[in-house]
């Protein structure tokens, strides 16, 4: 590890720590027969990860000087979401994969039903925390994370970028399709996790548009180093089935550009989001760090 990564992965250990204490206080107890989802919820969201979109909230956040308990509050959402996604993105009548984070997926540990209603309930429980009055004391804060999480997660978002992934499988996409599907799929989110901490601190539109600027290119890049090591890397290492993508005939741009083309696409990527940060100074010093973690990232 070179120092130009050191401070992220210091500060992304120490943002896990601080979120999963933090999820565990806020999950859902149960009184009777729904525990199973809840223990379906609780087993995806303890699982790891790198958390890296919270860590997006937690660090744009201190650039404004947002109070941690609302920086968490919108982590926590983010982090269910995602871990949402996960469970349906590994459903048989999705991607199908048996093996998520390094150990079985919800649907192998419980079953197919457990899984959809876990997912469901974790989407939920996103925007009940992003309503609760600990996010933000303003109510037009609260809408507009609310609106702006909603964008990114339906339709023209997540949800419509794997509806893309799964309809283009084994089909010849160009680098304008791909690169649309990309920042549809997995972009969306990593732009909401960067720009929230400007909503929290009520940034005006310059310092919002260089942190988007930021997540745009960093989600890009973020892409393109999965789709490498699923075609370079060791499942084990992974905490995933490793080749799945390119055995599902998947277009990515590493199965159009070729692998050192790809490589040098994501450098080049890392390079502009860095470039973005300059409005920020030292300030962002940690974001920087992550850019750099996330083109040398081995799972």
């Amino acid at each position: 590890m070179n120092k130009d990564t050191s401070i992220a992965h210091a500060a992304l250990t120490e943002t896990a720590e601080i979120l999963e204490k933090y999820l565990l206080k806020i999950l859902p107890k149960a009184d009777g027969l729904e525990e199973r989802v809840m223990e379906a919820m609780k087993y995806a969201l303890m699982a790891g990860g790198k958390r890296m979109r919270p860590f997006l909230v937690m660090s744009g956040a201190k650039l404004f000087s947002v109070s941690e308990r609302s920086a968490l509050q919108v982590a926590a959402a983010v982090e269910c979401a995602h871990t949402y996604s996960l469970i349906h993105d590994d459903l048989p009548c999705m991607d199908d994969d048996d093996m998520r984070r390094g150990q079985p997926s919800v649907h192998k540990k419980f079953d197919e039903a457990t899984a959809v209603l876990a997912g469901d309930a974790l989407l939920t429980l996103a925007f009940e925390i992003l309503a609760d009055e600990r996010t933000h004391a303003d109510p037009r804060v609260r809408v507009e994370l609310v609106s702006a999480f909603a964008k990114a997660l339906g339709a023209n978002g997540m949800v419509g970028g794997q509806m893309f992934d799964l309809v283009a499988e084994n089909r010849d996409l160009d680098q304008f399709s791909i690169t649309r599907m990309q920042n549809m799929k997995t972009g969306a989110l990593i732009v909401f996790s960067c720009e929230a901490g400007a909503i929290l601190g009520k940034a005006d539109e310059r310092r919002r548009n260089a942190l988007r600027g930021y997540a745009h290119d960093l989600g890009l890049a973020f892409q393109i180093v999965d789709d490498l090591l699923d075609r370079e890397g060791d499942s084990e290492e992974l905490g995933k089935t490793a080749g799945k993508d390119e055995d599902a005939g998947k277009a990515t741009l590493v199965s159009l550009l070729g692998v050192e083309r790809a490589r040098t696409q994501a450098e080049m990527l890392i390079a502009q989001a860095v470039e973005h940060l300059e409005i920020f100074g030292e300030k962002a010093d940690v974001l920087r760090s992550l850019a750099h973690f996330v083109i040398h990232r081995a799972s």
